[in-house]
């Protein structure tokens, strides 16, 4: 999960966004969640960084 964080941190910051709450939700460390599909949580983030987010991601969708 911690290898799963990083690739999407620097996923991200290939297109010049930053999580900074980008983290393994440890909670899910002790939940019933059994690997790989423990949680990564996204945190917040302010609306500049929602909208490139959603930029990209409609980018990379073809719209």
């Amino acid at each position: 999960m911690t290898l799963c964080v990083e690739e999407l941190r620097d996923a991200l910051a290939a297109h010049g966004i930053t999580l900074p709450s980008l983290r393994v939700d440890l909670p899910s460390f002790a939940a019933a969640y059994r690997p790989p599909a423990g949680l990564i949580a996204l945190g917040n983030c302010n609306t500049a960084t929602a909208r490139k987010l959603a930029e990209v991601v409609r980018k990379a969708a073809g719209h």
